[in-house]
């Protein structure tokens, strides 16, 4: 349903609009975006059923080892805050690797798409180095994310073995005895949950793609559209009349591409626009057709 709202979307986009939201972009949202908002449900339970695995570990770990499941408390504690800044640094890469992969694939779009002007004048090479450029820069964001996320993996997948170690020594410094009777239930509580805390890495990555894919595709469907108000025609016999129009590619433009144009056609009347390349006649003719 994301994809098909977004290819409808796209239909009715403004002109001004296609100039933000390029064919790769589209070809984004549709491919990567609407993909990681379709798989964030799956991992969002994961979220909140890890919470409650941890609380109630903790509660058993507080009925085997005493007010010495503080230590482990702590130890997650200090781990979640020591992720905070990681994550807000994925998020940061996250963005800047997405706004790479549009600018990567606007270009590939547009060499493909003109391949004959790009064998005819022999700009092939010169446009090979600009999408392999325009890959580095992709590379350069993805190699930057996937880094913090790696250090967001080594701390939670060290956790278990730092929970553990503390609360020991809590236990040996508060003299807590330990017997084969709390030795194992901590041990097995805390394999119970070891498994969803090491999931918590590939959780915050999901939920980070998943927040800036929304952003992305929440942009696009605000964009502005094509106007829809249509005006009956007053002469049948003429069925286009244009007076002293301006018309602009960008709406917020100091200066419109066609000005004071006065264009008259009736109906069954063949018309020919000629004109150097460059000259507007494209636009005259996306002006008819009401694509501004």
């Amino acid at each position: 349903m994301l994809s098909a709202a977004i290819y409808q979307k796209q239909l009715r986009l403004s002109s001004s609009a296609k100039l933000i939201h390029s064919s790769g972009e589209i070809t984004n949202y549709v491919t990567v975006d609407a993909y990681r908002i379709g798989e964030f449900p799956f991992w969002f339970h994961q979220t909140w059923s890890t919470s409650f695995q941890l609380c109630i570990a903790l509660l058993i770990l507080y009925n085997a080892v005493g007010i010495a499941t503080i230590a482990a408390m702590a130890v997650i504690i200090l781990t979640v805050a020591c992720n905070a800044p990681l994550a807000k640094l994925q998020h940061k890469f996250q963005t800047r690797l997405m706004e790479a992969q549009d600018d990567r694939l606007k270009a590939l779009t547009e060499a493909l798409v003109n391949m004959k002007v790009l064998k005819f004048y022999a700009w092939k090479n010169k446009f090979k180095k600009v999408i392999e450029g325009l890959r580095d820069v992709e590379c350069k964001w993805l190699k930057a994310f996937q880094l913090r996320r790696a250090y967001n993996s080594f701390l939670f997948w060290s956790s278990p073995v730092l929970v553990s170690a503390a609360t020991f020594s809590a236990c040996y410094f508060l003299e807590i005895p330990l017997n084969a009777t709390n030795v194992f239930t901590f041990v097995a509580t805390l394999r119970m949950v070891q498994d969803p805390v090491r999931k918590i890495p590939d959780v915050i990555g999901v939920v980070i793609q998943a927040k800036v894919a929304f952003n992305r595709i929440i942009s696009f469907l605000d964009a502005p559209e094509l106007q829809r108000t249509r005006r009956c025609c007053m002469d049948p016999k003429k069925p286009i009349v244009i007076k002293s129009a301006s018309f602009s590619w960008d709406e917020h433009a100091l200066k419109p591409i066609l000005r004071n144009i006065n264009l008259e056609i009736s109906a069954g009347e063949k018309v020919a626009i000629c004109g150097e390349v460059g000259s507007g006649k494209s636009t005259l003719l996306e002006a008819v057709l009401g694509k501004f």
